[in-house]
């Protein structure tokens, strides 16, 4: 075939591809990964050559097929990537070109990975070609069709060409107008596609080619998008017909190869096309209904006899779950509807006589609830169960949601929507989850002992992962049953602890107990007389405390998720015989703790419980101090959280009976502080790990203490607040109080010195110095002052700068001017000394920073410390502005000078944080009175070099998800400078050293008039997207336009 119009390559060029390709491709060859990727990238090299078209023909005409589908790869990457190579005058010679290699590779058999390659290519011909006015390929669908029937291609291979046409347009990346053309030239060929496909549905098996049924339905399903629902609705019945059974008697058998595609291509038209959310109810849901009341249940009853799911069994489960994404409000709407059905277009005898709807939809929730609770364990018997979970959830909200009225005449009532709710739908509904929930809690039974052993670590994780999933199914199946689901488990537990034996496993209880967990969440907190049950001696008190790990696990993880319920309970007196429900989970939690395999679970618990309920466990102080007493043989990662426990109930105590206990569980951690700060010397190591120990223990106290309720709730002239925070304030002057946290300090004070540089120990501290500081209405007795634990952080980020030690400034300067507990309408001005330390602290800080900012490449690798920074000075911005003018008039300038070298940063939240930082500074100097004079320095020392630096940004200095930050601090230059900023804009925008873009000086002039017509946000917005577009040349793509709002 001669191919004159395009570039010719050298024969021997063309065999050397040959050779690599032979040589890289070939079973036969052993290659190291090194030979493997030089032979491709020699063989890419070529490909990539101008004159690469030569390769086409020869290796299309070559009898390896490895070169075959190199051929067809070329033309495909060619039309793609290098189609300005192609003359203008050659595009037709080309297009007739690619069809005939296409139509002589089908008919010499070439292989369907290779013919792939060239539909796609003629797709990318046509994507190149037919958009445009005049098209230069105008009825090119068609016409190709056309060629290719000419040429005798059989059926199969044109629906190949068609489903790649689809999936490749779909993803073509064209600009609106190209997209719409080609999309309207696959709607103009509909009538011809679906004919092609019905055809071939409707041939007898024996006159289909093996593979032409499978590319029919695989043509079905990527046209399913574009097909109007007028066009998808015939071929309900169609696919139906390839579910049918081969033979009926003894027992129905399938073809797989008839039925499996025809499932997977329903399943496409109930979830991505015209007909999906719930569409075509008449047409599409209950034509299934009726196939799976005569079909459908008799292949999930041989599953679950054989308790074996074969390909049919899978594929059927996948489109039940499918169909009931798509019509659960339907199933919802007709749970229990006495509407008869009407007949539909079936390919099988519909019964007679007509069932009511409320049937065919029973029916339907029966057979997933079968799938649902198919025999064995997921994960190792089976993999279906867990599919149909979502249902489940989909069909609880589809119950709360649906209009539920039937018509008058049908139900013979007024129609009361409520009424027919209570009196029709909740009876099915509530039988239907009871069932599940029945069935699901069977399913999350773990396999005896002997029987997991045997399973593979992957299968415990599975099987765990399914366990998690139930429990949130069991959430949606609470909302339906409420009180009723907690009485089934509360029985279910009674039964099986009163008729257990001592040789019985306890996995059935313990799935009980994980069931009554998982639905935690979505019971009230409120008084429940099952959930008293299941904390009382009757089951709680039944259960092991020793042995058997998994269900005290459980019945541990079960008491913490309820921590917040027990507060419903009233309070066990100490002297009451008959211990209280949050008593029983108390003393239960107590005795796992020596238990080192439960001692974390139990931790949790306990901290749970008791921060929970503190008043209501402060009059049993004593009881607490004898477990403190008793915690000789608790690792310390858990004696941290039992200690959090201790000081949570201490915390409910009046704050001058809070001192003693206080005292006597963080002195011995103090001590053991200092006893690790000694030690440094001789054991780093040691050292430095009980140091860590003991910071996450002070700070476990630490959170302990502070009180539960919101903050804000605390802002008002209350007698009792302004009486708690007296009580606490005379407690805190308690010398003893006093003494330790001046010992606590000092602890902190030596842990910085002598180990600030370690990153896990920075962390440490960090946590510490969160929970061991507070706003005035929050202090508890060791509470400290925010001014130290600032000079120790400006300790810490001068010997090494991290974002840790600048976040920790950022919390403490708000707390440095903490807000008034009397609200104001103005801000209270913050005090001399606190303006005092803030300036200092300030000063070190951007010292500190600078220095290390001026370092090449240090902004750039270190975006989080960058971040941290200007967070840092917007908070002092904040708090404290007038120090920035009090400042060196030197280090301020390098302040702002570094901001604004940030803006031309690639990493976003840098850069992002720096504008944020600018706008703030610019906004609350030039609305503060006081500042005039520096409102107006700013402007003359740095206007110009912001406003600078904002215009590049746009230009293309900047990344573009960093636009709306840009934006806005033009906005806020332009508000606060306008008339210097119009100035500043022209000088930049016509300046010889502007960055080098795509902007016109048309451009730049519309863009200063737009900014500057109205100075409204959305204006000044507009104008700045659009002006980024065309200066970086992206004005008319399709990418551009996508990302515009980014």
């Amino acid at each position: 075939m001669a191919a004159a119009f395009l570039p010719v390559l050298a024969q021997e060029d063309v065999d050397r591809a040959t050779q690599l390709i032979q040589q890289a491709y070939s079973p036969s060859q052993r290659l190291s990964p090194e030979e493997q990727r030089s032979l491709q990238q020699e063989l890419f090299d070529i490909q990539r050559r101008p004159e690469a078209w030569g390769l086409v023909l020869p290796f299309l005409n070559h009898p390896d097929p490895n070169v075959q589908f190199f051929g067809a790869h070329t033309i495909q990457v060619k039309i793609a990537r290098d189609w300005d190579t192609v003359p203008s005058d050659a595009a037709v010679q080309l297009r007739d070109m690619l069809l005939e290699l296409t139509g002589r590779a089908i008919s010499s058999g070439q292989n369907k990975v290779t013919l792939r390659k060239l539909f796609v290519a003629i797709t990318s011909l046509a994507i190149k070609l037919h958009p445009g006015s005049p098209s230069r390929w105008p009825d090119w669908l068609s016409s190709t069709l056309t060629t290719f029937s000419g040429m005798g291609v059989p059926r199969e291979h044109l629906m190949d060409f068609l489903a790649i046409v689809a999936e490749e347009v779909e993803t073509a990346d064209l600009l609106p107008p190209g997209k719409a053309q080609m999309q309207a030239s696959l709607a103009e060929a509909v009538p011809m596609v679906t004919q092609g496909i019905t055809g071939c549905i409707t041939s007898p098996p024996m006159q289909r080619t093996p593979h032409e049924l499978s590319s029919a339905l695989k043509c079905l399903q990527a046209w399913m998008s574009i097909l109007p629902a007028n066009d998808l609705t015939p071929f309900v019945p169609l696919l139906l017909s390839l579910m049918l059974p081969t033979n009926e008697a003894p027992s129905p058998e399938y073809d797989d190869q008839a039925f499996i595609p025809a499932s997977d291509t329903l399943q496409e038209l109930l979830s991505r096309s015209a007909l999906s959310d719930g569409a075509g109810t008449k047409t599409v849901t209950e034509p299934l209904l009726l196939w799976l009341e005569r079909y459908g249940s008799a292949i999930v009853r041989a599953t679950v006899e054989s308790g074996f799911v074969d390909d049919i069994s899978h594929s059927l489960c996948k489109l039940l779950v499918a169909l009931g994404d798509h019509s659960a409000m339907y199933f919802a709407k007709n749970i229990a509807s006495p509407t008869i059905v009407k007949p539909v277009p079936c390919p099988f005898p519909l019964p007679s006589p007509p069932p009511p709807v409320s049937h065919i939809v029973q029916n339907f929730l029966r057979v997933l609830l079968q799938y649902t609770a198919l025999p064995g364990f997921y994960g190792v018997d089976e993999e279906e169960s867990e599919m149909t979970l979502s249902f489940w959830y989909l069909f609880q909200e589809a119950l709360w949601n649906v209009d539920y009225g039937f018509d008058v005449a049908e139900d013979g009532d007024a129609g009361n929507q409520a009424e027919e709710r209570d009196r029709d739908m909740m009876p099915v509904a509530k039988a239907v989850y009871s069932e599940l929930v029945a069935v699901l809690r069977r399913k999350v039974v773990w396999p005896p002992r002997n029987v997991l052993n045997g399973w593979t670590r992957d299968q415990r994780d599975k099987f765990q992962a399914y366990r998690r999933d139930v429990g949130d199914t069991l959430i949606n199946a609470y909302y339906v049953l409420r009180e009723e689901m907690l009485a089934f488990y509360v029985s279910d537990l009674l039964q099986r602890l009163s008729t257990r034996q001592d040789r019985d496993g306890w996995e059935e209880v313990e799935a009980t107990l994980h069931c009554v967990m998982a639905v935690q969440e979505a019971v009230p907190v409120e008084d429940s007389p099952h959930l008293r049950q299941v904390f009382g001696p009757e089951i709680l008190g039944r259960l092991p405390k020793t042995g058997d790990e998994r269900i005290r696990r459980t019945a541990l993880d079960l008491i913490g998720s309820y921590a917040s319920w027990f507060t419903t309970q009233p309070a066990q007196a100490p002297e009451s015989p008959t211990p209280s429900p949050l008593m029983n989970a108390i003393t239960y939690v107590v005795s796992a703790l020596p238990d080192p395999s439960l001692c974390l679970f139990a931790a949790n618990a306990l901290r749970d419980l008791c921060d929970a309920n503190r008043a209501a466990l402060a009059p049993h102080i004593g009881a607490f101090g004898e477990l403190h007493a008793g915690l000789t043989g608790i690792p310390d990662t858990e004696k941290a959280k039992v200690l959090q426990s201790i000081a949570s109930v201490i915390q409910a105590l009046p704050p001058a009976e809070e001192i003693p206990p206080v005292e006597a569980i963080v002195s011995p951690v103090v001590a053991k502080l200092f006893e690790a700060l000694q030690s440094a010397g001789q054991l780093p190591e040691e050292a430095r790990a009980m140091a860590m120990q003991q910071l996450e223990t002070l700070t476990g106290v630490a959170r302990g203490l502070t009180r539960v309720t919101d903050s804000l709730l605390a802002l008002d002239e209350s007698p009792e607040v302004r009486a708690a925070m007296e009580d606490m304030n005379r407690a805190r002057e308690d010398p003893r109080v006093v003494k330790l946290r001046d010992a606590i300090l000092s602890a902190i004070r030596g842990t910085v010195e002598l180990w600030s540089m370690d990153a896990s120990i920075s962390d440490a501290l960090s946590d510490l110095f969160k929970a061991i500081t507070a706003l005035p209405s929050d202090v508890t007795l060791l509470s400290l002052p925010a001014g130290p634990l600032l000079e120790l952080v400006c300790l810490a980020a001068q010997r090494q700068l991290t974002a840790v030690w600048l976040s920790l400034a950022t919390m403490l300067i708000i707390q440095l001017n903490p807000p008034s507990l009397i609200a104001t309408t103005f801000k209270t001005e913050p005090s001399p000394e606190a303006s005092a330390i803030a300036l200092n602290v300030l000063q070190v800080l951007l010292q500190t920073s600078l220095s290390v900012f001026a370092q090449p490449g240090v902004m750039v690798s270190n975006p989080d410390i960058v971040q941290a920074f200007f967070g840092c000075m917007e908070s002092f911005v904040h708090h404290f502005l007038p120090i920035f003018y009090r400042l060196p008039t030197e280090l301020f300038n390098a302040l702002v000078q570094c901001a604004i070298s940030a803006l031309s940063l690639q990493e976003r939240y840098s850069l992002t944080s720096a504008s944020t930082f600018l706008s703030s500074l610019i906004n609350r100097t030039a609305t503060d009175d006081d500042l005039a004079s520096s409102k107006a320095a700013l402007a003359q020392t740095h206007g110009f070099l912001i406003m600078r630096a904002i215009l590049f940004g746009f230009a293309g200095v900047a990344p573009r998800s960093a636009m709306p930050n840009l934006i806005e601090l033009l906005s806020t230059m332009i508000t606060r400078y306008p008339l210097e900023s119009k100035q500043w804009m022209s000088d930049i925008l016509f300046a010889e050293d502007f960055y080098p873009c795509r902007a016109t000086p048309e451009t730049k002039t519309k863009f200063i008039k737009s900014v500057f017509g109205t100075r409204s946000l959305k204006r000044t917005r507009d104008a700045a997207q659009q002006f980024t577009l065309v200066a970086r040349g992206l004005e008319g793509s399709a990418f551009g336009y996508a990302t515009v709002s980014m």
